[in-house]
C-alpha cells in the first residue's frame, strides 16, 4: 500500500519528496515579511515523524549548523518516516543576534501560546499548531547563553523504560541531566502531549563550536537509527555510555571583580576545590570560588568580568563519578579539534 502524503503548514509533501517551506510568521516595521524556514523529508516508508529544531533562542546558532548538516547527510536519503527540520524558530532574535523576541520575551517560556496573546505567545501558538503537533518525537537544539558555554549534554524528563529515555541513551552525549520541566518551554508542552523530547545543550551562544556541532549531528542520526528511521548500521564507533546526573548547581561569584579560572569545562572537581579566584583590578581583595559538591563541570562562564552572585561554574553530581569522568574523557578523545582548542 502506498504511503499517504504528509500535510504541513498548508503544503502537501508526497512520499519520497523533500520540500522547503517558508512559513509566514510576522512582518517587520518596514512591511518586510518574516518566515520560519522549514524543510520536510517525507520517506517512502512509514515511520515516526521527527522534529529537529534550533534557534528557539535567536543567538544559539550551533543548532542552525547542526540542522544544515543533518539535511545534507546521505543517511536520510532512505528515510523511513518523516523528518521536519527547522534551523531557526526565533527569526526575530536570529536577525538581531539576541536570545529574545523584540518585546524581550523568551520564546521558550511562551508555549503553548495563544493567537491573541503577546508576540511570543502568537509565534509559539503558530509553531505549535503548524509544526509541533505533527511530530511524534522531538529534538530541540540549544547552547549556553552569551559568554557561557556548555559541555555537550542531554536534558530530558526521564522515566525508566520510556521512549524519552530510549532516545537519550541512543544520542551518545557524555552527560544526561534528568531535568525538571519548565512551564512555558517547548519541552514542557511536548511532554504534556505525550511527545518524547530531548534538549541537546552544547557550546556557546553566537559561536560555531565544532566540538558541539559534530556530536550533535551524530547524536541525532543515532536516535533516528534507534527509532528505525534510517537503514543500515551505524558507521561510527559507539560512544561510551552516557552518565545520568542526579542533580546540578551553580558556583557563584562571591564578590564583584575579575575571574581567573583554575579549571576547564568537563573537569572532575571535588567538594571544596578552588574553581577560580575573583579579585578587584588591583588584586587587593581576592576571593576563591569553590565547588559545593563532588562532580563534573558541565557549564561555565567565558567572560572574566563577574558581578557578585553571578553564576560561574555549573557542577553536575553523579552517583558514580568515576564512570562519568570516563564517559567525558572518551567523548573528548573523539573530538577534532581537541577540547583544549575551545580555550
Amino acid at each position: 500500500m502506498a504511503r499517504s502524503p504528509f500535510e504541513l503548514a498548508g503544503y502537501t509533501i508526497q512520499p519520497g519528496q523533500r520540500l522547503q517551506i517558508d512559513m509566514p510568521v510576522a512582518r517587520l516595521y518596514t512591511h518586510t515579511p518574516l518566515h520560519i524556514p522549514v524543510e520536510v523529508v517525507h520517506g517512502r516508508k512509514a515511520g515516526p515523524v521527527m522534529l529537529v529544531c534550533g534557534g528557539i533562542h535567536g543567538d544559539e546558532i550551533n543548532g542552525v549548523e547542526i540542522v544544515r548538516r543533518l539535511l545534507r547527510s546521505k543517511a536520510i536519503n532512505s528515510l523511513r518516516g518523516t523528518l521536519i527540520a527547522v534551523p531557526v524558530v526565533n527569526v526575530f532574535g536570529f536577525l538581531q543576534q539576541t536570545r529574545y523576541l523584540p518585546d524581550r520575551r523568551d520564546l521558550n517560556r511562551c508555549f503553548p501560546g495563544s493567537d491573541k496573546g503577546s508576540l511570543g505567545g502568537r509565534i509559539a501558538a503558530l509553531f505549535r499548531e503548524e509544526i509541533v503537533d505533527h511530530a511524534t518525537h522531538i529534538i530541540d537544539l540549544h547552547t549556553g547563553a552569551i559568554h557561557r558555554t556548555n559541555l555537550p549534554q542531554i536534558r530530558a524528563q526521564l522515566h525508566e523504560g520510556s521512549e524519552t529515555a530510549r532516545m537519550a541513551d541512543a544520542f551518545g552525549a557524555p552527560v544526561i541531566l534528568n531535568a525538571e520541566l519548565r512551564e512555558g518551554s517547548l519541552r514542557h508542552y511536548a511532554q504534556t502531549q505525550g511527545i518524547p523530547v530531548l534538549t541537546y545543550e552544547a557550546g556557546e551562544a553566537l559561536r560555531f563550536d565544532e566540538w558541539a556541532i559534530a556530536p550533535g549531528v551524530r547524536g541525532i542520526l543515532r536516535v533516528m537509527r534507534r527509532l528505525d528511521m534510517l537503514a543500515g548500521a551505524q558507521r561510527q564507533r559507539s560512544p561510551a555510555p552516557a552518565e545520568l546526573a542526579n542533580g546540578s548547581s551553580w558556583a557563584r561569584a562571591p564578590i564583584d571583580g575579575i575571574l581567573r579560572p583554575k579549571i576547564r569545562l568537563g573537569a572532575r572537581v571535588a567538594k571544596g576545590e578552588v574553581l577560580g579566584k575573583v579579585a578587584d583590578p588591583f588584586g587587593n581583595d581576592e576571593y576563591e570560588v569553590r565547588s559545593m559538591a563532588d562532580g563534573i563541570v558541565i557549564g561555565m562562564s567565558r567572560l572574566p568580568l563577574a558581578n557578585e552572585g553571578e553564576a560561574l561554574y555549573h557542577i553536575a553530581r553523579f552517583d558514580e563519578i568515576e564512570e562519568a569522568e570516563t564517559a567525558i574523557e572518551s567523548f573528548q578523545s573523539s573530538l577534532t579539534p581537541p577540547p583544549d582548542a575551545m580555550f
